[in-house]
């Protein structure tokens, strides 16, 4: 590649650093409106990024591909981050399918675990504040 410097990404989840900032040579980004290449040279741009897979490409040319959330892609001169709810980095798509497959079955045992201690909590309010207005 004949630019001299390279980008960086970096890729952010709400509690976590998933890939701290790391030179790239390019990065293929899905949005709303298709797929975009990222080179070190484009134009600063910002896009929404719906769930979807992101591809880099390292500087010793391996080429790794990540499932990510919705989120937001921001390229500003060399840097390019990306804030995701989540990502999840494979070797190949087939294994990367699994993987996220996996991470949603106990992400969604997660949501009904939250889901049912929330209706817990509510009934609760709701139980005490009855027995406060009959006071």
């Amino acid at each position: 590649m004949s630019d001299a410097a390279p980008m960086t990404l970096t890729i952010l989840e709400p509690a976590a650093v998933h890939l701290p900032p790391t030179p790239v040579r390019r990065v293929v980004v899905e949005t709303p409106r298709g797929s975009h290449g990222l080179l070190p040279r484009r134009l600063d741009c910002v896009a929404a990024v719906p769930p979807g897979i992101l591809t880099y490409e390292t500087m010793d040319g391996a080429v790794v591909d990540v499932a990510v959330d919705l989120g937001v892609m921001v390229k500003a001169g060399p840097a390019v981050t990306v804030a995701v709810r989540h990502a999840i980095a494979g070797t190949d798509l087939s294994t990367l399918r699994d993987t996220v497959a996996r991470a949603f079955v106990d992400l969604d045992a997660q949501a009904q675990a939250t889901r049912a201690a929330l209706a817990h909590l509510e009934t609760s309010f709701v139980r005490r504040l009855l027995e406060w207005e009959r006071v």
